[in-house]
């Protein structure tokens, strides 16, 4: 077996130099990867397989970015203590390859694994679930388009060949494929699509299992960066169009009386909201204005309105104007302060909201005092530097 290697090695190589005669993708030895670069991908994208981008797991990476991290993180986290031997593995380091071979001596094909078995399952489950909701409910241009159940088979085979492909382990897809095909028609006895498709996920998972993987021998072959980006790019085209035609034709929300109302009905209507047209409208307004004062003008009068340290707001509370002296201020706070104290309100019902009134009179006295005296303590200190200047 060793011998073995070793002539695949040899032939490889031989295959690397005509490659690389010809201008093709040439499988040369790898560029090292780095475990601290893996880690750091891990942490800030590794929901989207940004680290098996990296390590050349393309495969792997797409199945996170299906499932967001292997199920919402689950499969993320647990990778925290295999990305150095991912790395090994990239990197074709003797350390790995001394462990793959004796792996190969050992076993003639890879062994049970109950954790990539369920992972087959659980995706082939996934992508026969996602095909069964896109596949329209109702008649659309005159066409029932219920004979597309047939293509669910089809992807619960696509996603248990698709996890079974991971690593260094390979399989044909014909197997899970004919399997799919023949338990799928179940359906028709068992009436629930839930038990069908698990079923038809198990069955393919399991004939995947016994009659088609086996190991990766030869080092995986490196395509270039462009190849790599349109089929990956072209896959999850794909995923979500089938996506789309799931929000598109079958997607509903709850309305606030607990009625179903289409997705693109909703979309629709949204659109045709005065909602929606006052926030364009705002829109238009704020970009005409950037036009005649510029975007430093405008960036800062939004930021003015978002009214961050309170200050018009305490100048409505106590309803003066901005532009209202310390004293303009000082009188307004004590009329609405006996106006609304809570101890001159007789009502109980009436109390409370006074209390909630008198609370808010006081804290905007309070900021708007402070701000006036801190730019008053500025301005003296301003006019002092002033007035040293020679």
């Amino acid at each position: 077996m060793c011998k073995d290697l070793v002539k695949d090695d040899h032939m490889r190589n031989e295959k690397t130099s005509s490659n690389k005669l010809k201008g093709a993708d040439a499988n040369v030895l790898p560029t090292k990867k780095s475990v601290i670069v893996a880690y750091v991908l891990w942490l800030f994208g590794g929901i989207f397989g940004l680290h098996h981008i990296y390590l050349h797991r393309d495969r792997h990476a797409f199945i996170w970015w299906c499932t967001l991290g292997g199920y919402f993180g689950v499969g993320w986290f647990g990778e925290i203590f295999l990305i150095p031997e991912y790395v090994r593995d990239a990197n074709e380091e003797p350390k790995f390859v001394k462990s793959f071979i004796e792996k190969l001596r050992t076993n003639q094909k890879p062994p049970y694994s109950g954790k990539r078995f369920l992972g087959q399952v659980m995706i082939g489950y996934f992508f026969g679930q996602l095909i069964q909701m896109a596949i329209p409910q109702t008649t659309i241009v005159g066409i029932d388009w219920g004979f597309l159940h047939w293509l669910i088979p089809l992807f619960i085979a696509l996603g248990v060949w698709t996890v079974g492909n991971i690593g260094r382990e390979r399989g044909v897809l014909w197997h899970c494929l004919v399997a799919s095909f023949i338990i799928y028609p179940v359906r028709y006895l068992i009436y629930d699509e839930t038990y069908t498709l698990l079923l038809t996920s198990i069955i393919s998972a399991l004939v995947f299992d016994n009659y088609s993987k086996h190991w990766l021998r030869s080092p995986p072959v490196r395509r270039g960066a462009a190849i790599r980006t349109v089929k990956f790019t072209g896959a999850l085209l794909i995923y979500f169009s089938i996506w789309g035609c799931y929000i598109g034709f079958n997607g509903t929300i709850s309305d606030g009386e607990g009625g179903e109302v289409h997705i693109y009905e909703a979309v629709r209507n949204f659109l045709a909201s005065a909602w929606w047209s006052d926030m364009v409208q705002a829109f238009k307004d704020t970009y005409l204005y950037a036009q005649h004062h510029g975007w430093y003008e405008t960036w800062k009068e939004i930021f003015e309105s978002m009214d961050v340290d309170g200050e018009r707001n305490s100048y409505k509370v106590l309803g003066v104007s901005a532009t209202a002296s310390q004293a303009e201020i000082t009188t307004a706070y004590r009329r609405l302060s006996k106006e609304f104290h809570p101890d001159k309100i007789k009502d109980d019902t009436q109390r409370a909201e006074a209390q909630k009134r008198f609370i808010e009179i006081q804290q905007a006295y309070d900021l708007l005092s402070k701000m006036k005296s801190n730019r008053r303590r500025k301005n003296k200190q301003f006019q002092e530097d002033e007035a040293i200047v020679l």
